[in-house]
């Protein structure tokens, strides 16, 4: 796991790109601690940046930018490759050959033997860039779950590419804010992909590739195959393949040179993936958190797996105390703004403190198997889009956030339904707050519609939200940034591909049930997952969140805010009226630079 940059440019002086991309890296230097390596050409005016955190092979063979032995192919590479010693194998007969034990070198010559073809082969969560010298091309890949981001920047005949949003800022390439971000934060509670906070700054969209040509044309491709058709219709079946699968997640994402342990919150998803690699590690390292608010505290969950297995356990106590001195830290480690990531920060830093270099996380069973309330609240749209948009035009007039966001639905538009489920702020509120016109708000919301056909209004749909609009914009994102502020990497089991390839096999009748949430993965495994931990309501990974801003006296300053709207909200955060990340966003929204 790593920090990568790079710019491409037929305008600048090689001297002025190195210049450049180490700026760019020393502003990612947070997130790989242990090396760092610039390479570039001249005659191509091109320059990458490494920053390295070691985790496979920790010998300078993994020091990057890394090439073949003939330097026909360079590699920038974020992440890891879980299926690289399968490919290696396969590669070996093929007649390549290897100075080294890294994955990196995989991709290398994978690429030499299969061309872009060999991006669809890799098992894992990663974001690269690659230069062929023979063709003159450049090739920005990113993982087919969006796990790692990859952001780029073209601007004027010139490719600028990097791990964070900070790098482009620190390095003078783009200070130009794009001013939606505000709507988009106060609506979604993040930045939605492809945007960010910048100005022609994008995402690369998963399971894509952007190439680059010498002549600065650009094509982006995807590599990533179709979801599989639904077929599996045998429970048995489906439990078996569950249990298969996820097992060779564990196992391969437990591959690493140096500590690794996994985050243990108490609830069935990192339960799960405790007991798992308890089978893999007899000596097994977990993260854990708790706190004095009784309703948050999950320790006897915690302590019901911790009989199960033999190792340490980093287990912290994290109180109001806590927040408050480390929430300047926790601002400036976010890269864009978000509504989430406080919890990830914390964890992350107590698993460095314990000398860890990697983790698993359970991440994305909620959303392949059910498990939030948005697929039963699904339901309800089937019936109300049927109805009149100017039956939903009058619902601001209510006072109640439940019938406020009513009005999303008079907007025909898969982010209207999403927001409707789980938007922070109806358009006209989020117009009264920055002072915009409500139509502009719209505009920026619904103006342009780039979603796939996403059928009926069922828990297949709801999925879709889940994935693509919460988990990749919010959860992956954060969880990403907030880790490698701490020089930490994140794995997430649940994202392995071929376990989600088979999981989407699985008929949604018996995929997300209608009974209890995530019923099948929890059957998959009742024979070592304890009834305690499943047989109870879902609290996800939460903090005390509500408690602590409202004793913030920086959140909860009303004069910090600019607009009686602002200062409105903030004082119905105060009396109990809204939820802490409404008031959390409006926070960011004056204080982010």
């Amino acid at each position: 796991m790593c920090r990568i940059a790079g710019l491409v440019s037929n305008r600048l002086h090689i001297d002025q790109i190195k210049t450049i991309v180490n700026a760019m890296c020393n502003a990612l230097q947070h997130g790989g601690p242990d090396d760092e390596g610039i390479y570039a050409d001249e005659k191509a005016g091109l320059s990458f940046g490494h920053r390295r955190l070691s985790i496979i092979d920790l010998s300078k063979n993994g020091h990057q930018p890394m090439a073949d032995t003939e330097q026909k192919i360079w590699l920038t590479f974020n992440g890891e490759i879980y299926n690289y010693p399968d490919l290696k194998k396969e590669l070996l007969i093929l007649g390549a050959r290897f100075k080294s034990d890294t994955d990196t070198e995989v991709i290398i010559q994978a690429y030499l033997y299969w061309g872009v073809a060999c991006f669809a082969k890799l098992r894992g969560m990663f974001a690269f860039a690659l230069y062929d010298t023979v063709k003159g091309a450049v090739y920005l890949v990113r993982d087919t779950t969006g796990i790692k981001p990859l952001y780029y920047f073209i601007n004027e005949g010139q490719l600028a590419f990097a791990s964070e949003i900070k790098a482009f800022k620190a390095s003078g390439l783009n200070n130009n804010i794009d001013e939606r971000w505000p709507v988009w934060l106060l609506a979604f509670g993040n930045i939605p992909e492809p945007y960010t906070t910048l100005k022609d700054t994008l995402n690369l969209p998963k399971g894509h590739y952007l190439c680059w040509n010498k002549n600065g044309t650009y094509a982006i491709n995807k590599y990533a195959g179709p979801d599989p058709e639904h077929f599996i219709t045998d429970v048995a079946v489906a439990c078996q393949g569950i249990r298969e699968h996820l097992q060779k997640a564990v196992t391969r994402q437990l591959i690493a040179d140096a500590p690794i342990g996994v985050f243990l919150s108490g609830g069935v998803d990192s339960s799960l993936i405790t007991l798992l690699a308890k089978s893999q590690l007899q000596h097994l390292r977990t993260v854990s958190i708790f706190f004095d608010e009784k309703k948050y505290d999950e320790r006897p969950y915690q302590d019901v797996i911790l009989n199960e297995i033999k190792g340490n356990n980093y287990k912290h106590l994290v109180k109001q105390q806590d927040f408050e001195k480390f929430f300047p830290q926790i601002m400036s480690s976010m890269d864009m703004p978000t509504t989430d990531g406080i919890n990830s920060w914390f964890i992350s830093k107590y698993a460095h403190d314990a000398g860890l270099k990697a983790v698993l996380s359970g991440i994305g069973a909620d959303e392949l198997f059910g498990g939030y309330p948005s697929f039963k609240r699904i339901a309800y749209l089937r019936y109300l889009k049927k109805l009149p948009a100017l039956v939903f035009k009058g619902a601001q007039m209510f006072n109640t956030d439940s019938y406020k966001r009513f009005t999303y639905l008079q907007h025909d538009h898969p982010a209207a339904d999403y927001l409707f489920i789980r938007g922070l702020y109806t358009p006209a509120d989020i117009a009264g707050i920055l002072n915009m016109d409500e139509k502009h708000v719209n505009e920026i919301l619904f103006g342009t519609n780039n979603f796939p056909d996403l059928g009926p209004y069922d828990q297949l749909h709801a999925a879709w939200f889940e994935t693509n609009l919460y988990m990749q914009n919010q959860l992956l994102r954060d969880t990403d940034v907030m880790s490698m502020s701490h020089g930490l990497e994140v794995r997430v089991p649940f994202l392995d591909e071929d376990f989600q390839h088979f999981t989407k096999q699985i008929h949604p009748d018996i995929r997300f049930g209608n009974n209890r949430p995530k019923k099948i993965l929890i059957d998959s495994f009742k024979s070592i997952l304890p009834e305690f931990v499943w047989n109870r309501p879902k609290m996800g990974f939460s903090f005390p969140l509500e408690d602590w801003m409202k004793r913030n006296k920086n959140i909860c300053d009303e004069t910090l805010y600019k607009g009686q709207a602002a200062k409105n909200f903030i004082r119905e955060f105060k009396s109990g009226k809204i939820h802490w990340s409404r008031a959390f966003a409006l926070y960011q929204i004056q204080n982010h630079v």
